[in-house]
């Protein structure tokens, strides 16, 4: 079979059989969550479809300011959620850290993967750069929200702790080392996590997509394989500047702890 099997209107809304099957499952277990569910299933759909117009617009003009714009744009909006997300008071300084850390790790690692891994030519290439942002930032601003909520209630929870540790000498960092580390480890856990089912459990939805699409499976696994380095050089870097500038955000010019 070659080419991509077009899904006619007809056919697509047939897939919200789907959708209707869990609609009726929750109604008979009175789980009461209909309309969070056909909310949330609604704005998917509505924000698909605009964001197809839009990636179809910036795929055929392919300027370097369009791709600059939207890695900007993609970058605010990860920063502004992971403030949504984190449950627990973010202070200023910390808040100021979580955006040097996204904005940094995840640029590092984007023009890293687009230049040296794949050799994109121009960089900007929209096809490429637009989707591979995505999935780094994406990613990433997933990480840095476990590990920011991990830090401020490792440091919240263990504050008698810590001062007890800098009472008798201790710097701020060996008195938050554990903290640090166990939040960094818990940021990066579930990216790791997923690597480890991949291609056995389950195929993942950038590979599937391009055997959809006609691609070589061969070809995909490359892909694959190095979009999930990517992104786990991302998320990696990203927390790793969150946790070890994170943490100095709770502590004044004496090496107290402020918060």
């Amino acid at each position: 079979m070659n080419g991509i099997i077009e899904i006619g209107i007809l056919q697509l809304m047939g897939a919200y059989v789907f959708l209707i099957l869990l609609l009726i499952i929750v109604k008979a277990q009175g789980i009461g969550r209909e309309k969070e569910i056909l909310l949330s299933s609604l704005r998917m759909t509505v924000q698909l479809i605009i964001v197809g117009y839009i990636l179809v617009y910036i795929f055929a003009v392919n300027h370097y300011l369009i791709s600059i714009g939207v890695l900007i744009f993609m970058e605010i909006f990860a920063i502004r959620n992971i403030y949504a997300r984190v449950k627990l008071k973010i202070n200023y300084q910390l808040r100021k850290v979580i955006t040097f850390a996204m904005v940094t790790g995840t640029t590092i690692t984007i023009f890293y993967f687009l230049l040296i891994v794949i050799n994109l030519d121009p960089w900007y290439e929209a096809h490429y750069f637009v989707p591979i942002s995505g999935m780094v930032i994406g990613n990433s601003m997933t990480g840095v929200s476990l590990g920011t909520e991990r830090l401020i209630d490792g440091i919240k929870t263990k504050k008698n702790l810590i001062e007890n540790s800098l009472m008798l000498g201790a710097t701020p960092n060996k008195a938050t080392k554990n903290i640090v580390n166990d939040a960094f480890t818990a940021a990066i856990l579930p990216t790791v996590n997923s690597m480890v089912g991949m291609g056995i459990v389950f195929l993942p939805g950038m590979m599937t997509g391009q055997i959809l699409s006609g691609v070589s499976p061969l070809t995909a696994i490359e892909y694959q394989i190095a979009i999930m380095l990517g992104i786990l050089g991302g998320v990696s870097l990203t927390v790793f500047i969150l946790v070890q500038l994170g943490y100095k955000t709770f502590f004044n010019e004496r090496s107290q702890l402020t918060d």
